[in-house]
Parts: structure tokens; sequence; C-alpha cells
């Protein structure tokens, strides 16, 4: 049988460099986490769910990265707008679901563009695009898409469950912007 492998390269690949225990402490982790995980919790009951006054609005945690869940994929959390108020402005590159669980309103969404170059260069919709929900309707919100939500409802409250992934943050991906804070907030 032939050598196919170059001797300079695999000198090369042998040659002297620092040494690491990586495998090791990753075998160490992964152990740890599956410890942990049995600990976490398989059902999170209302009154461990915390509010959270935040520059997008009041919200109600009920599945976060930091509440010991076993869920490790999501953030699920509930906004609620008093009558005529509106959330924040933000923007984050993984994509977001709404459902409107009480009320009436509308969204504002300033969809993204990009061009790869040399690096990427984001550019934003001048113009936003506008889509009402109502009680039971559901909204997709596409990645860094900047995006805004209104209660058009002079006299009552609205309430939506939002659900995002926290998958692309370990992946480097943790663009997350407050462009605009909710009034009051």
């Amino acid at each position: 049988m032939n050598n196919i492998v170059d001797p300079i390269e695999r000198q090369r690949a042998h040659a002297p460099t620092t040494q690491a225990n990586f495998y090791a402490q990753a075998l160490e982790i992964s152990s740890r986490f599956r410890e942990d995980y049995k600990n976490r919790l398989n059902v999170v009951k209302a009154s461990q769910m915390p509010f959270e006054r935040s520059p997008d609005g009041l919200i109600k945690h009920i599945i976060h990265e930091g509440m010991n869940t076993k869920e490790c994929c999501l953030d699920i959390y509930m906004q609620f707008f008093p009558p005529g108020q509106a959330s924040g402005k933000s923007r984050h590159l993984s994509e977001e679901i709404m459902f409107v669980v009480e009320g009436s309103g509308y969204d504002l969404h300033w969809d993204v563009k990009f061009d790869c170059k040399e690096t990427i260069e984001f550019t934003w919709e001048e113009t936003p695009k506008r889509f009402e929900w109502k009680q039971g309707d559901f909204v997709y919100i596409p990645p860094y898409c900047g995006h805004k939500r209104f209660n058009s409802d002079p006299a009552n409250e609205a309430r939506v469950v939002v659900m995002n992934s926290r998958i692309i943050k370990p992946m480097g991906f943790d663009w997350f912007e407050q462009l605009e804070r909710a009034e009051g907030f």
C-alpha cells in the first residue's frame, strides 16, 4: 500500500506544541451537567415565574435560562400591555414567535437586509410592515427584524406569550439590542 501522506505533513502533525486537556474537561463538564439536570424543574408553578419591569415593558418569565428548568432551548415569557401602550423596540438574531392570549393590537416589523462582503453589513427597512393581531393569533418575527408591539385597545389590557430560541447564543450569535424603551420603563 502506498503512503499518501507527505512525510513533511506527518512531521508537522507530530511537531511539539502545548498540551491541553479539553476532551477530559468536556467529559467532566458533561458529567456535572447531567447530575445537575436531574434536579432541575420539570414543572414551573405560576408562583415561580418572576415578573420583570424590563426595557421592553412588563414581562412575566415562564421559562428562562436563569430559572433552573429542564428546558434548555427556549426562553418563554408573558408580556403585558396596558390600554393604548406599546412595548419597546428591539431586535435579536433569534427568530421569535408570539401567541396572543387576550386583547388586540398590531406589530411593526422593520425587515433586515444584509450583504456579505468582507464583513456582514446590515441595514433595516425605513418603513415598517404592520401586522394586526387579536386574541388567538400567532405572530412570527424573523431573525434580526426590528419589532415593536402596540395594544390598540384604549380600554383593555393586551397579553401575549413570546418564545425565543436560545440555541444560537452559544454559537456566538448573541446579538440582542434594545433600540427604544417601552414608555415608563
